[in-house]
């Protein structure tokens, strides 16, 4: 399979003089190969991503995460959704970390 380019992300900007092989991965194999593969539609890989980083309370990766989610079909109720059943799994201090990233995120996509 061909690897497809993935677009620059400040993120992964900030990091690249330090971490150069982490983000080459990220780019090729992450988002290049495994974002890629048809076995799961992109918005399912959106919705699986964002219930792990919730869980996990990975609130730093989340907003990028929730930002892709948007751009791959998924909605606004779907993310509050996702949020507050993670909330009985993933813990409710995990849940409300979550759910003030999902605010900003979401705030930020209306305009």
């Amino acid at each position: 399979m061909a690897i497809k380019p993935t677009p620059p992300s400040p993120a992964r900007d900030k990091v690249r003089a330090t971490v150069p092989k982490l983000i080459d991965l990220t780019e090729k194999v992450l988002f290049g190969d495994v974002w890629e593969r048809p076995g799961l539609s992109k918005r399912d890989r959106s919705l699986i991503t964002c219930a792990a980083l919730v869980a996990l309370n990975r609130t730093e990766q989340l907003k990028g995460h929730l930002e892709r989610a948007l751009n791959n079909g998924v909605t606004p109720d779907e993310i509050g959704e996702l949020i507050t059943h993670l909330a009985f799994y993933g813990g409710w201090p995990v849940a409300m970390s979550s759910a003030l990233v999902a605010k900003d995120v979401l705030e930020h996509h209306k305009k």
